[in-house]
């Protein structure tokens, strides 16, 4: 019996968490924008699903008004998370660099994030979480990295010190 049980927690750790899955019918209303506007900036940013089914992030990097970021969310109730070590995500960038955040709690005010290039064709990125580092404001905290626990909101953010139009369509988000 203990080796049943112990076959069944192997496979449940080691089967894939879909975080969020986009498709037409899906509801996006957990996903929100948020700009450098919030602390003057230019920048504009906008999410929406495609008629192919695709969560798009897509707008226009400003630096005016010390602005240079855009950035979509998705907060959700927190997930325990243990037994995962990376995150999966399929996507179509642009060719621009990007940042993927998590925070264990939406009410954290500092996020762990990991950078991605993307080439223009839909490509796998693997996140591993130990990887993830904190920061806050642009700052990297002293601070362990990600500790793999818990999970509640999940972002995506450009903000590369150029202004710059964006594009990054994404198919799913997945804990492996």
């Amino acid at each position: 019996m203990k080796i049943l049980y112990l076959f069944i927690a192997c496979f449940i750790l080691s089967t894939p968490s879909m975080l969020f899955d986009f498709d037409l019918d899906v509801n996006t209303s957990a996903w929100r924008i948020v700009d450098d506007v919030v602390m003057g900036g230019r920048s504009n940013g906008q999410f929406e699903v495609t008629k192919e089914g695709h969560g798009f992030f897509h707008g226009y990097v400003s630096l005016e008004n010390n602005g240079g970021f855009s950035s979509v969310r998705y907060r959700f109730k927190e997930k325990e998370i243990k037994g995962f070590t990376k995150v999966i995500i399929r996507l179509k960038g642009d060719g621009n660099r990007y940042q993927f955040r998590a925070k264990t709690s939406s009410y954290d005010r500092y996020s762990y994030i990991q950078y991605f290039e993307t080439n223009g064709e839909w490509q796998t990125i693997e996140i591993a979480l130990e990887d993830m580092y904190p920061t806050f404001r642009g700052r990297k905290l002293r601070m362990p990295n990600f500790p793999g626990e818990k999970l509640g909101e999940i972002a995506f953010l450009i903000g590369n010190k150029e202004e710059q139009s964006f594009q990054l369509s994404i198919d799913y988000i997945q804990l492996q």
